[in-house]
């Protein structure tokens, strides 16, 4: 990558932004060291690792990523041998506790993450350390007093020598003897020791040690004889806690140094996860979009907006190049548009190569680029003694050298600084020499020969930044396939030149410039008028899709109104059905209860009577309009009018036709409406037509009925439910004694029937059956 280009397109000043955006001087020094990649697949990580980041950002309202220090150095300087210092040990422990905590953040998230959650894995929770690390150190990084026991027991035995030193200090303060020598009646401290200060003149008359003056001399500070040895107390224990200190000190480095490489990687990762939150911060703050990159050369920016300019006087402009045109030449006067989207253009760039988002609207398309060449601005050297042409061409011919198929070429009024014949000539030369190499190439001038130049050339097209004459200012509105007019006409005539004069300036030019700058002029104006209309139909688009979203939301809330009746009807169709078999099976137990006590004719009575009560039953149930669709007629269109009664199969449901439209009908639910094919409702308004499905219940006298049932392969529950209708069979046809083959298998079924046999009524003997009959797979029941 050409380093010259981050300068001259203002990426340094975006990767100040971004080393701003970090909380940690590691992750502020991979910000200041971020330029763009050239590997296609290194730019898409790197904008993976970013859209991650923004993800997380976006979704939680903090990232525990304060704490982080810089240990790197400390760590080093452990595993050398140093015996580090309290301050350092407390970054270490906050850069372990920051390690440990961002790494179970992420691991916790629940979105998908693999970038992130994959580099919080590889972070060591070292906790025995960051446990010793706590144990010896306070919050402000001093060493605790329970560091360990000695420190402790020393530590007691220094607060008690500095009470007896204060009290005896106390005595003498207090003592009458002493109060005209004091110059102030308070203790100080003096090289570790305790002392009063006393006037020079009473020098001789209070015994102690000189420590030290006051500047006027006129004041010694004395430390009194009897406290002397209590002092040289404090000093012994003093010195006994430095040395427990150090060798605490050099205790915990030691473990320090044993997790020293460790420690390097995770302040690696930590300082990654710092840069590429930083990153997403920047993104957020800026309202940029990822780019989808290519390796086609294709650039598609929509709405772009260069970051560096105020949001609130920013023209987004659309941008694309690398399609049926690889060259865009930017004509029209210099009114600094063209150059904004040069550099526009070009920052982005770099940005999407360095993994950063851009400023545009979402599914905006960037290439990788091998390399970003950039002739902007006045290059003029004094020390080299060059002119504003020679500068230019002196880095047109670099740039020329090392120009190839795969790089961006961005070029602000080329040919400029020299005669307008001859610069014209030039521009067009080495516009064509970088076209024909296929690099792509955007370029500014304000020759009018370069309009024409692009018109003839394939792959070469004009555009020009939108002039408003009314106001003598740009738009700033990039019209891609329209080349910019010059107006110098309407300007100066605007601006009050005299009409005389500018029409003169019209005859004296030349005709078909004239006609040219004419032509220009017409498809400006068209070019407004077909802007204004694609405004217009965009906003009808987007009142058409608010119409749509709102036809969605209606029609899934009459779709969930109708599963709702639907849900309603059937609990209701199930509740009566549970109903209806709770009374057919009183019916069936007053039955069985009566039956055998009764003469024939009241046994038929009794019959008929159960029959009349199923009928009955199956009426009601008929209510809920559940019809055997099998036995329903089907639908003809021919036979289909407005007020007939059908049963829809598919919802199992009844309503009445109201419409009819070919092969379909709409038909009336309740306060639904719904259109159904014909195929799929049945007629049941006709009489005889309703077949209730699951209701039709015959009671039929039994003549005959086998001696034996095989219930093998059923459960319990189904053996029970069909051995109480066999035995109700088998009353009725008289048989005294019955054969149930339930096999042999685990014996739970066996053991099932046996115990539901023992408890029915009309069970007179259980017994197995012989060994012809089945043996242990059966048993003989004897009925009474």
């Amino acid at each position: 990558m050409d380093i010259s280009v981050l300068s001259n397109l203002e990426y340094i000043k975006i990767r100040e932004m971004l080393a701003e955006r970090t909380g940690s001087i590691m992750g502020r020094e991979l910000a200041e060291q971020l330029v763009p990649a050239s590997d296609y697949a290194e730019v898409e990580i790197r904008l993976s690792e970013t859209a991650e980041a923004v993800d997380i950002m976006n979704n939680q309202t903090s990232i525990p990523l304060g704490g982080i220090r810089d240990i790197r150095a400390t760590a080093k300087r452990a595993e050398l041998g140093a015996v580090l210092e309290p301050n350092e040990l407390l970054s270490v422990s906050s850069t372990l506790y920051s390690a440990r905590r961002i790494k179970v953040f992420i691991a916790d998230l629940p979105m998908s993450i693999p970038i992130l959650k994959g580099w919080a894995a590889n972070i060591s929770v070292l906790r025995p350390l960051e446990n010793s690390l706590e144990g010896i150190l306070t919050e402000q990084g001093t060493i605790r007093d329970d560091a360990s026991s000695e420190l402790l027991k020393i530590r007691r035995e220094i607060k008690q020598a500095q009470n007896r030193v204060k009290e005896k200090l106390d005595t003498i303060l207090r003592s009458g003897e002493y109060q005209k020598y004091f110059q102030d009646a308070l203790v100080t401290m003096r090289g570790d020791r305790y002392v009063i200060p006393i006037k020079q003149e009473y020098r001789q008359h209070f015994p102690g040690i000189v420590h030290d003056q006051s500047a006027s001399g006129a004041t010694l500070f004395i430390e009194p004889i009897a406290v002397v040895n209590l002092n040289n107390d404090i000093k012994q224990f003093m010195a006994a806690e430095k040395a427990e200190i150090e060798r605490i000190l050099i205790v915990i480095s030691g473990q320090i140094a044993k997790d020293a490489p460790l420690i390097q990687e995770n302040c690696k990762i930590l300082a990654q996860l710092d840069f590429v939150f930083a990153k997403a911060k920047l993104s957020i703050e800026m309202h940029s979009q990822r780019p989808t990159i290519n390796a086609q050369g294709y650039i598609n920016l929509l709405q772009a907006r260069h970051p560096l300019i105020p949001a609130d006087k920013v023209v987004p402009i659309d941008v694309n190049l690398g399609g049926p045109f690889h060259t865009l030449l930017i004509t029209g006067p210099n009114t600094g548009g063209k150059t904004v989207t040069l550099k526009t253009v070009g920052l982005f760039a770099l940005m999407t190569q360095a993994g950063l988002f851009i400023s545009t609207a979402p599914d905006s398309q960037m290439p990788v680029f091998k390399n970003i060449f950039a002739d902007i601005g006045d290059e003029q050297s004094i020390e080299q003694s060059l002119s504003t042409f020679s500068a230019h061409m002196s880095n047109l011919v670099r740039i020329l050298a090392r120009t190839t198929a795969d790089d961006l070429v961005l070029i602000d009024e080329i040919g400029a600084g020299t005669d307008p014949s001859e610069g014209a000539a030039l521009a067009m030369s080495m516009l064509e020499y970088i076209h024909q190499i296929g690099a792509r190439t955007i370029a500014t001038t304000h020759y009018s020969e370069l309009k024409t130049f692009a018109y003839t050339r394939h792959g070469i097209e004009n555009a020009s930044v939108e002039f408003d004459i009314q106001t003598l200012r740009p738009t700033y509105r990039l019209l891609i396939g329209i080349p910019g007019s010059s107006n110098a006409f309407a300007i100066s005539k605007r601006l009050g030149l005299s009409d005389l004069i500018i029409e003169r300036a019209k005859q004296l030019i030349h005709k078909e410039h004239a006609e040219f700058e004419t032509v220009l002029s017409a498809l400006e104006e068209q070019k407004r008028a077909y802007t204004a209309k694609l405004q217009e139909v965009n906003h009808l688009e987007q009142d058409v899709r608010v119409l749509q979203d709102r036809l969605q939301l209606e029609e899934r809330r009459l779709v969930d109104q109708k599963n709702s009746l639907l849900r309603k009807a059937h609990d209701e169709a199930a509740a009566l059905l549970r109903q209806a078999r709770r009374e057919a099976e009183e019916i069936i137990g007053n039955l069985k209860a009566q039956f055998f006590a009764q003469s024939n004719r009241e046994r038929q009575n009794a019959i008929d009577s159960a029959r009349k009560q199923l009928r009955n039953i199956s009426d009601q149930v008929n209510i809920t309009g559940v019809y055997d669709e099998k036995e329903l007629p089907e639908l003809k269109s021919a036979a289909v009018k407005p007020g007939m009664h059908v049963y829809i199969t598919s919802l199992q449901q009844k309503g009445e036709v109201i419409a009819l439209n070919g092969d379909d009908a709409t038909v009336q639910l309740g306060i639904l409406k719904l259109t159904v094919p014909l195929s799929e409702c049945r007629l049941v308004d006709q009489p005889g037509n309703i077949v209730p499905a699951k209701s039709r219940t015959r009671v039929i006298p039994i003549q005959s009925a086998a001696r034996q049932i095989d219930i093998r392969g059923m459960t319990i529950e189904e053996a029970e439910n069909i051995l109480d209708r066999y035995i109700d069979d088998a009353l009725l046809a008289g048989l005294p004694e019955v054969l149930i083959i339930h096999g042999k298998g685990t014996g739970a079924l066996r053991k099932g029937v046996k115990s539901y046999l023992a408890g029915h009524p009309r069970v007179q003997e259980i017994k197995i059956a012989e060994l012809n009959e089945g043996g242990t797979g059966a048993t003989v029941v004897r009925l009474t």
